[in-house]
């Protein structure tokens, strides 16, 4: 299995190469086992490393293959949930914890990224929540409302000055989020992967985990190329999970969506769209992201799979838009030739929180991140290396443990969610 352009389109043409790594084989022993080369695996190992751990990566496919290279590259503060609900559903103590530690996230990554010098285009400058009329005025003014009482730096902007930031559109209003922003999200991963390496860490590629057991001393993992034992296990395999870590996938609900790259834009055109480089996203069902990459091309990202005659209705609706979102491409607009289109998997659980599983005794595993995965997947991998080094007790983690269930009517409500995207996007944004 390798990355491909139709999985990572324009990540995988503009990333700086993965690192050159072998396959895992033989027999081998070491402290901690690592099992998926996303940014929670990863920034698990880098952690682990530095504090002197022997740690082991093991990959199913490549560094940044799952949601890590190919999701929109927002880093973003916080979740999907607002502040408020999230102390509803955790308790006062706990949900404040998990506000605080996931509202500090981007600044994690903007900071690992400016330490260990990780070419990914980072641009900590903010994300955009677009207002799409009434309702979604009212929810941004909620989002604005309870991040303000817990003293995030977010403004709410009105429909004029959201119009400049965004450089079109017709939004009632926007959420400007100063702790968030943006960078190239499989660069990023690989960026991990090499300070990971530095460190000292091993990982190994093109080597999933076929089976997984408990022993009296730790676990054993075994792979098509050898064995592994290890006294402690972090699963990091979030939605792409395969093989023993597939139930951590089964509890999650699998959300296509899709990424279009325009070219480069004209320097005249760029220059009117998000002039502050500022990521957003609207507030849509169906939502709609669009963002700048470092090159000046406009990437464009809504629900849905580019695959069969997918990818057709995607590409059109996306042109569609486009023309209406920023009428300066003028006739670019309705004839782009995409440079590159992309999808994957949002991997949403039933109340879109994430989940802290204990594994046995001595493995532990953080998933569910919907949608969310930059910040809090790098955030959560440092978490579970401080456990498993003892520097935090269970009880600290901002998560209740929790049992891996496997979502109700998951097939069902997949096929819901591919099809229903297709026929939204084969009639909006027509009139």
């Amino acid at each position: 299995m390798s990355i491909a352009p139709r999985s990572h389109g324009l990540w995988e043409f503009t990333a700086p190469p993965a690192p050159v790594l072998a396959g895992f084989s033989g027999t081998h022993r070491t402290d901690v086992a690592v099992v998926g080369a996303g940014y929670a695996g990863l920034s698990a190992a880098l952690r682990l490393a530095e504090a002197g751990a022997r740690v082991t990566v093991l990959e199913a496919a490549e560094v940044g293959f799952g949601g890590a290279g190919r999701n929109v590259g927002l880093v973003n503060a916080g979740l999907w949930v607002m502040p408020d609900a999230i102390r509803a559903a955790l308790g006062e103590a706990r949900g404040a914890a998990l506000i605080g530690f996931l509202g500090a996230a981007p600044q994690v990554v903007f900071d690992l990224v400016a330490r260990h010098a990780i070419p990914c285009e980072a641009a900590p400058v903010g994300t955009l929540h677009c207002a799409v009329g009434t309702a979604g005025r009212a929810e941004i003014e909620a989002r604005a409302a309870q991040w303000q009482a817990r003293g995030a730096p977010v403004r709410l902007l009105e429909a004029d000055e959201a119009r400049t930031m965004v450089g079109g559109g017709a939004f009632s209003g926007a959420l400007l989020d100063l702790r968030a922003g943006t960078l190239q999200p499989l660069a990023y991963a690989r960026g991990l992967a090499r300070a990971a390496l530095d460190a000292g860490a091993q990982i190994f590629p093109s080597s999933p985990v076929v089976a997984a057991a408990e022993t009296a001393s730790g676990w054993r993992l075994t792979t098509p190329g050898g064995c592994l034992e290890a006294d402690h296990l972090i699963a990091a395999t979030d939605a792409y999970g395969t093989g023993p870590f597939a139930v951590l996938r089964r509890e999650q609900v699998h959300l296509p969506y899709f990424n279009l790259a325009t070219a480069p834009l004209p320097a005249a055109v760029r220059d009117t769209i998000l002039p502050g480089r500022q990521g957003a996203w609207d507030t849509q069902a169906i939502l709609t992201s669009f963002r700048m990459d470092a090159a000046g091309r406009l990437v464009f990202g809504s629900v849905g799979a580019l695959d069969r005659a997918g990818g057709a209705i995607h590409r059109a609706y996306a042109r569609r838009v486009l023309a209406r979102l920023y009428p300066q491409l003028g006739q670019m607009a309705s004839e782009v030739a995409f440079e590159a289109g992309w999808h994957g998997m949002i991997g949403m659980t039933a109340d879109a929180l994430p989940r802290f599983h204990r594994l046995g005794r001595t493995g532990v595993a953080v998933a569910g991140y919907n949608g969310r995965g930059i910040a809090p997947g790098t955030v959560f991998g440092a978490l579970l290396a401080d456990l498993v080094l003892g520097r935090l007790r269970e009880d600290e983690v901002p998560l209740p443990p929790s049992a891996v269930k496997p979502a109700r009517w998951r097939l069902a409500r997949e096929a819901v969610y591919a099809a229903g995207s297709g026929l939204a996007h084969l009639v909006a944004a027509r009139f």
